[in-house]
């Protein structure tokens, strides 16, 4: 049995009689307990720390109490969900898309909920319910930046893996672009087929994309940014000016580089709660969650290397897409991606 606090426990104040927290104007009492487990630790300011954060708010909001299980890697977290599951847990958060056969799996034989991400296919009410992060909208937007940006014309994108959000958000970045400035070159380059936390493949990849001619990065990834940053911080554009970064998921802003430019933040506190709000209302694994501009779980961080006049024809553009007068499809599969790619630079 899992021992309480082994994985990091965050205690939440719940009622004594009943365990109740009030959501959405009506009493829960059926979830006290929810657990998040992520593949890496939860301070790469990307996928994983933004999920422990989005968790550990839900429970300071809500009253709930909250198991941090991150640094479990990419193999079988079987044992780990049947720990938890033992341990009384309500609700578990598998937050990998590697985790998406085990946690469906471990649900149907313990009948704790489970919600993992890139298999739509595999909900199933009250039981495992998906979300499928798209950051494409938000990712438009960084692509719109970054045309206004370049000096060269060339931007390249890259990546630690091709998983479906990363898929989609390379997507809507190009989009963004070709629609600012279509003549804009974009070289894309993959690190590795899961290349999450390879920092020295990072740097050696974006180096490489320099080289290439691009001076903006979108980069991609986990633990990998870390080099994608020290790359463009350390090897100068084609016109030898500053090589720009754009992020995605987290803040890099407290680390001081004067060569971030932004990045795409998600917020996954409000995906959270939907999920337990579903979850206490019988409808746990009938739909997707998901991330959008419109309720502000997905924004562009503005940060001062941005001029005014760029960020306030950027911020056009996002009131544009709310309106629904831009259209950004979601495409989550890498060939349709590539083919994209191949297509615009002809």
């Amino acid at each position: 049995m899992l021992r309480r606090g082994l994985f990091g426990r965050t205690a939440g104040f719940l009622a004594t009689l009943g365990l109740l927290s009030v959501l959405a104007g009506q009493a829960v009492a059926q979830v006290e307990t929810i657990a998040i487990l992520t593949p890496e630790q939860g301070t790469d300011f990307g996928w994983n720390q933004q999920a422990v954060e989005g968790a550990r708010a839900l429970g300071e909001k809500l009253g709930l109490e909250v198991v941090v299980a991150s640094g479990l890697g990419y193999g079988d977290i079987r044992p780990t969900l049947r720990e938890l599951a033992d341990d009384g847990v309500d609700l578990m958060i598998a937050h990998a898309s590697g985790y998406n056969s085990a946690a469906p799996e471990i649900a149907a034989e313990t009948g704790v909920p489970v919600a993992i991400v890139d298999a739509p296919n595999t909900a199933k009410p009250n039981l495992v319910a998906d979300y499928t992060l798209s950051g494409h909208e938000g990712a438009y937007l960084a692509g719109v930046l970054a045309a206004k940006m370049s000096r060269s014309g060339t931007l390249g994108i890259v990546v630690s893996g091709e998983p479906p959000a990363w898929n989609s958000q390379t997507r809507g970045f190009a989009q963004g672009a070709l629609d600012t400035l279509p003549a804009i070159e974009i070289r894309y380059s993959v690190i590795g087929p899961a290349a999450y936390a390879d920092a020295a493949g990072a740097r050696r990849v974006t180096e490489a994309v320099i080289a290439a001619g691009a001076d903006v990065i979108f980069g991609q990834g986990n633990g990998s940014t870390f080099g994608m940053l020290q790359a463009v911080e350390t090897t100068a554009a084609p016109d030898g000016g500053k090589v720009w970064f754009i992020d995605i998921i987290g803040d890099k802003s407290s680390l001081g580089s004067d060569h971030l430019l932004s990045s795409v933040l998600w917020n996954l506190e409000p995906v959270y709660t939907a999920m337990v709000e579903d979850l206490a209302a019988g409808a746990f694994g009938t739909r997707s969650y998901q991330i959008s501009l419109a309720d502000d779980s997905l924004q562009l961080l503005k940060t001062s290397q941005i001029p005014d006049d760029v960020w306030k024809t950027v911020m056009q553009v996002r009131e544009q897409i709310i309106a629904g007068e831009i259209e950004i499809e979601p495409v989550f599969d890498a060939e349709a991606v590539r083919e994209f790619l191949r297509v615009s630079a002809n």
